[in-house]
């Protein structure tokens, strides 16, 4: 995916050195004296496998209404309302002016991506100027030399996550059928006898699958084609899955096998319980397989024209869900009767939501701005005496919705992790789904060297 990149700086601090140095042309003209650059200018730049557009604008000055210099900045605020991601440049041997402060808020406004380029950062002298950057509030500053090409790995690395996750945001009042495939792969799972293949006759309005009192009929995962509403789904009936203590005979173990390979294959999977006995250990089992493999979940309550007293039933299941079941937080629980048809539009409704909640993508910027309130609410601790520094976050995908962060270590605590998880479920709307975050570790580009 390509995305735009704006060069920002006060006049003199290697904007058109740098937009040369990217577009790999001598397209802007490059002088020493201020203010050589006066007209937006745009090019096709290319770090590595990275590819973007790039803007060179005029060096920000805080002029008069009407001059010269006003026009140029009004030009380059353009730029920046245009551009995806900002790359704000300062003169590493200069260090930081009170312009380059007043322009770093100017854009710190504008709530977008910024990544922050200390230039002609040649020398161990530079590293003063490296820190000193830090007070600018930008985040970690990256050491460049535009001039003879250093420092590009180091600005791919903090550019790379910026731009795969650059997405459109998801409109809240979407369709979820819409981000719906041609055919839904569904698969109903659960423990032995708690209604699966009753509940898969009573939606396809046919005697399809076997059913009966025994426990154990269904042996394969059969796959059947059905519609909903215009929507194609192809539901897949599955084996009961028993503790695996109890599978004993040959049959019943490639059943088993059978059924999570079903899971795996599956976009949402119906957690099928019996009302009369929910949340038995082994559907907390089936549940953390089905999370495991990072399927979509919906949990059928069956057998709920047996229940006497809902309400007190909703109540001690919600929390029964939030002890055992907190990795998929938030989980639609959907009562139904496979017997009456009870409640079943309903059932498959919670599906496609499920399905669009799973597919959901945020953009960085959004994303970065929920981490920084996130962080600031509740530190990173301590690892073995040393503060854990959170760079920034992207989403690498969805399906479910993964992301990763960008830290100064791998070692960060479970608990930070889950309390993270979290905050995006909260924020973002993503109850019922895995979310995955993975760490990276960014490296230090301004360490000195040992002698």
């Amino acid at each position: 995916m390509t995305f735009t990149l704006a060069l920002i700086g006060r006049p003199n601090v290697g904007k058109s050195t740098l937009f040369n140095r990217l577009t790999g042309k001598r397209q802007a003209l490059v002088d020493d004296s201020a203010g050589t650059t006066r007209d937006r200018r745009e090019g096709e730049g290319r770090i590595a496998d990275l590819e973007f557009t790039v803007i060179d604008t005029a060096g920000l000055e805080d002029a008069k209404a009407g001059s010269l210099q006003a026009r140029m900045t009004a030009q380059t605020e353009k730029a920046i309302e245009d551009a995806d991601v900002l790359l704000m440049m300062i003169d590493g041997r200069a260090g930081v002016t009170p312009m380059d402060q007043h322009f770093a808020n100017l854009i710190r406004r504008h709530k977008k991506p910024v990544v922050l380029a200390v230039n002609k950062a040649e020398g161990k002298k530079i590293s003063a100027a490296i820190a000193e950057a830090y007070g600018l509030g930008l985040d970690e500053p990256v050491g460049i030399s535009a001039e003879h090409g250093e420092g590009m790995g180091e600005l791919y690395e903090r550019l790379a996550p910026l731009a795969s996750g650059i997405r459109d945001q998801e409109s809240e009042n979407t369709d979820p059928r819409s981000l719906i495939p041609d055919t839904l792969q569904l698969a109903i799972v659960g423990r032995p006898n708690v209604g699966k293949s009753t509940l898969i006759n009573r939606l396809v309005g046919e005697e399809r699958v076997l059913t009966g009192p025994e426990a154990g009929i269904t042996r394969d995962a059969i796959a059947i084609e059905y519609e909903f509403e215009g929507q194609a789904i192809r539901l897949i009936d599955t084996a009961g899955m028993r503790r695996k203590s109890g599978v004993t005979e040959k049959l019943e173990k490639l059943a088993v096998a059978d059924t999570l390979e079903a899971i795996r294959f599956a976009q949402v999977v119906v957690l099928v319980v019996d009302a009369q006995a929910p949340l038995e250990k082994q559907d907390n089992t089936i549940a953390a397989l089905i999370e495991q493999e990072g399927r979509a979940m919906v949990l059928a309550v069956n057998k709920w024209d047996t229940v006497s007293d809902k309400a007190a039933w909703l109540k001690a299941i919600d929390e029964r869900l939030e002890a055992v079941l907190p990795q998929v937080r938030g989980v639609p629980v959907v009562p139904v009767s496979a017997e009456t048809g009870y409640n079943l539009p309903a059932l498959m409704k919670a599906v496609f939501r499920a399905y669009a909640v799973w597919n959901k993508e945020i953009g960085t910027g959004e994303l970065n701005r929920w981490l920084e309130a996130a962080l600031e609410a509740h530190t990173p601790p301590l690892v073995n005496g040393r503060r854990i520094k959170i760079r920034y976050m992207t989403q690498k995908g969805a399906r479910p919705p993964t992301f990763i962060l960008f830290s100064n270590t791998s070692d960060i605590p479970e608990h930070y992790l889950r309390y993270l998880v979290n905050g995006l479920r909260e924020r973002f709307r993503l109850p019922g789904v895995p979310i995955r975050i993975k760490i990276r570790k960014s490296k230090n580009p301004y360490a000195e060297k040992k002698e």
